[in-house]
């Protein structure tokens, strides 16, 4: 199975759904692969929101992420991430934790696809 086939809709009428065990980071799923696990999702962070519960992540798919609005400070590498910014991440790259003072919203893709 893959993602849905969507013509365009308004992602305001999507909810916000809270991300497990972080406070003040909720997530919205714009297109789902539920057998590959692959999806494109905003992710939001609210004023204040620290991931550092979560620690440092690594992922074993490719993740690409566009940072729509605010900043996020990755707590690693301290350095401050701003809106118009874009990450390409390969499979097992390190990042976070983040911390986002003033809020944030990204923008996405993760790809569970294994090469053949």
């Amino acid at each position: 199975m893959a993602k849905p086939e969507l013509e365009f809709f308004d992602p305001d009428l999507t909810p916000w759904e809270p991300e497990a065990g972080i406070d003040g980071l909720y997530a919205k799923n714009l297109a789902v692969d539920p057998e590959g696990g692959s999806y494109t999702r905003l992710l939001k962070f609210e004023p204040g929101t620290d991931t550092s519960p979560a620690g440092v992540q690594r992922h074993p798919h490719w993740e690409e992420i566009w940072i729509v609005e605010g900043a996020i400070i990755d707590l690693t590498l301290d350095k401050t991430f701003t809106a118009g910014m874009y990450a390409c991440r390969p499979p097992g790259m390190a990042h976070g934790p983040w911390v986002s003072p003033y809020g944030c919203v990204t923008f996405e893709v993760r790809n569970m696809e294994r090469p053949t």
